[in-house]
């Protein structure tokens, strides 16, 4: 048991000190503090205050006082300004940064309004909208005028049904809780997501390593395969945890500090006001189970090339796996209850993502859940005992790889011992 702790503390000390590994923390943790910074650090480039000034060159006379009104209704950030140039003289303040940019009001044929958008660029896509939404409400308003609709009539034409929605299943989520917890679930997908690509790809680049330096056979001859393998597997997992922990105290501390000005929009939207105790619990467990059952399977896939530059190619097929329960689980996220969801978060590859998936955002039995974890805990003892056995034939073959072939080989290998 020495050896074993030996192997997986050199393991975690080995990757620890890597440059790779410090850099990318770093990188990391500012974006991390970025994004926990983000409304202060809006603020910082933003000279006009988080405005948006736009011009008007109103050829009516009737109508910038109403659109002003509208505009004002529907976003207080949006400031219009009555212009009193040339429209060549509206288009240079545009170009010289005074104005966000210039609408040219005037009347059609039916004497309703219309209106032209002048800008630098048109990618703002949201102050477009939010300029045609007021012009809209005002075309109504007037078109309403000209056939003697009175504004009650207006507004009873244009309320919005009554829609309600209830569910009848017990303990089911509100529609308010399950947009927050799918906002929470997407977050935490992407975690799990990077995460195990990330680390699995570490180990099965760790195998490689030191097999192509030949110390692979020195090891293999006093430290059992089983032991190896788990070595490097808890050792590069120690090494995630640490540097989750970090990125989470950061973000954590981060988040304290700027509690004020993320609470509302983004901050609520995601569900990170309120998150419950147990969708933490199963964030941990599917994390930590789908962590194992691709370190596994990575461990003993790259414990068959010789060279770390076939590294990529063997281990291209658990990648798309990964990259699948990710796609499946982002569909799921709109129709977490579809059957097509539920079979495939009881297939193990895919459960860690998906069964996280319904976890978060349904009230499913417990069972079920227990069920996806003892499916996982029954794959990963599969992959554990059949990699160990490739495992100790793979690290023993060197020369060209020939992919999932060298599988058969190894066993064969593993036998002759």
């Amino acid at each position: 048991m020495n050896k074993f702790w030996i192997i997986l503390f050199h393991t975690y000390m080995n990757k620890f000190k890597t440059k790779s590994f410090i850099v990318t923390t770093l990188m990391t943790v500012v974006i991390t503090l970025a994004l926990t910074n983000m409304n202060n650090i809006i603020e910082i480039f933003d000279n006009t205050g988080g405005k948006e000034k736009v011009a008007v060159l109103d050829e009516t006379g009737q109508l910038y006082e109403p659109l002003k009104e509208q505009i004002s209704a529907l976003n207080k950030d949006l400031q219009l300004s009555q212009f009193d140039g040339s429209e060549q003289d509206a288009e240079q303040a545009v170009e010289d940064g005074a104005y966000s940019g210039v609408v040219q009001l005037r009347f059609d044929d039916r004497q309703l309004p219309e209106a032209t958008y002048k800008a630098m660029g048109v990618a703002d896509s949201a102050l477009y909208s939010d300029l045609q939404a007021g012009l809209q409400q005002l075309k109504t308003m007037m078109a309403a005028s000209q056939i003697n609709l009175t504004g009650a009539q207006l507004q009873q034409l244009y309320e919005p049904v009554s829609f309600e929605k209830i569910a009848l299943e017990k303990n089911a989520k509100t529609e308010e809780e399950l947009n927050q917890a799918r906002g929470l679930v997407y977050v935490l997908l992407f975690i799990i997501y990077f995460a195990v690509i990330m680390y699995a790809n570490m180990i099965a680049m760790e195998v490689a390593t030191e097999k192509s330096s030949r110390v692979m056979e020195i090891l293999i001859s006093s430290v059992s395969p089983i032991k190896q393998m788990f070595a490097k597997i808890l050792g590069i997992g120690l090494l995630s945890l640490t540097q989750l922990a970090v990125l989470l105290s950061v973000g954590y501390y981060s988040i304290k500090r700027n509690l004020a000005s993320l609470e509302g929009g983004f901050f609520d939207d995601f569900g990170f006001g309120n998150i419950s105790l147990s969708t933490i619990a199963y964030a941990v467990i599917f994390f930590i189970l789908g962590y194992f059952l691709y370190a596994t399977l990575a461990a003993f896939l790259g414990s068959l090339v010789s060279r770390i530059e076939d590294v990529q190619q063997m281990i291209t097929p658990m990648t798309l796996l990964v990259v699948a329960g990710f796609m499946i689980a982002m569909f799921g996220l709109g129709t977490p209850d579809s059957p097509f969801i539920v079979i495939t978060s009881y297939i193990p590859f895919f459960t860690p993502m998906i069964m996280f998936l319904r976890v978060g955002m349904l009230t499913i039995p417990v069972w079920e859940a227990i069920l996806g974890i003892v499916i996982l805990l029954a794959t990963i003892t599969f992959l554990a005992i059949f990699g160990a056995r490739v495992y100790r034939g793979g690290v023993l073959m060197y020369g060209k790889s020939n992919s999932f072939k060298d599988i058969k080989k190894a066993l064969q290998l593993t036998k002759k011992e």
